[in-house]
């Protein structure tokens, strides 16, 4: 498999309780050549202290600020226009990533030569344990189904730009639900999105966070 450069998306505000982890997560993958993009949304906590630690010891990692506070969305959209790779993922300020989640993803990619993936994952507590509640994933969702079934969820998704675009998986201004539109914006011009049905993301629900918000 070529290590093609995936850039990760991090929307962050107000998320200093997760953030060492969440950087953790990306840090501990056996897949290396990534960069992460955290976008601050103005956040009042110590957020960018935290951001700017962890960019001064790794290269990989990248702080970009906004400059007034903007939502979920535009803080996504900001990563997208500032990334590099050729691969794009999101990850939300409190998930988690198994340690195996890119290179097996990536793989399954390349594989098969897919512009659109997701994974199962599984729901964890506010301090990552599991709680034994998984969510499987079909193997293909088209457009027509995605409309019924709202199961890819947002830390699973690894778009390849080079066949879609930027403009095209960037997303909707709304303050809910932008990534389900998202995911219908790009299946509706015929794309299917694949499904790798293994858990390699940690969904944890917290009210202080972006994504969430």
């Amino acid at each position: 498999m070529q290590e093609e450069l995936v850039s990760i998306i991090v929307p962050v505000y107000n998320a200093e309780k997760f953030l060492k982890d969440t950087i953790k997560t990306v840090q501990n993958q056996t897949y290396k050549n990534w960069e992460l993009l955290l976008v601050n949304d103005c956040s009042t906590d110590d957020s960018t202290k935290i951001i700017k630690s962890a960019e001064e010891n790794d290269e990989r990692i990248k702080l970009i600020e906004l400059e007034k506070n903007s939502g979920a969305a535009i803080a996504r959209n900001t990563g997208i226009e500032n990334s590099n790779g050729r691969y794009i993922a999101f990850l939300d300020a409190d998930d988690l990533w198994d340690n195996e989640k890119l290179t097996k993803q990536m793989k399954f990619m390349q594989e098969k030569k897919l512009e659109f993936t997701f994974t199962g994952y599984e729901f964890v507590d506010e301090k990552g344990e599991k709680l034994n509640k998984i969510v499987k994933v079909p193997n293909t969702l088209t457009y027509k189904q995605a409309l019924k079934n709202t199961t890819i969820f947002t830390s699973t998704v690894i778009f390849d730009v080079n066949k879609l675009g930027k403009e095209l998986i960037k997303m909707p201004d709304v303050r809910r639900g932008q990534d389900s539109a998202t995911w219908w914006k790009v299946l509706k011009t015929g794309v299917v999105a694949y499904g790798l049905n293994e858990s390699l993301s940690f969904y944890r629900r917290s009210n202080d966070t972006l994504s969430s918000n």
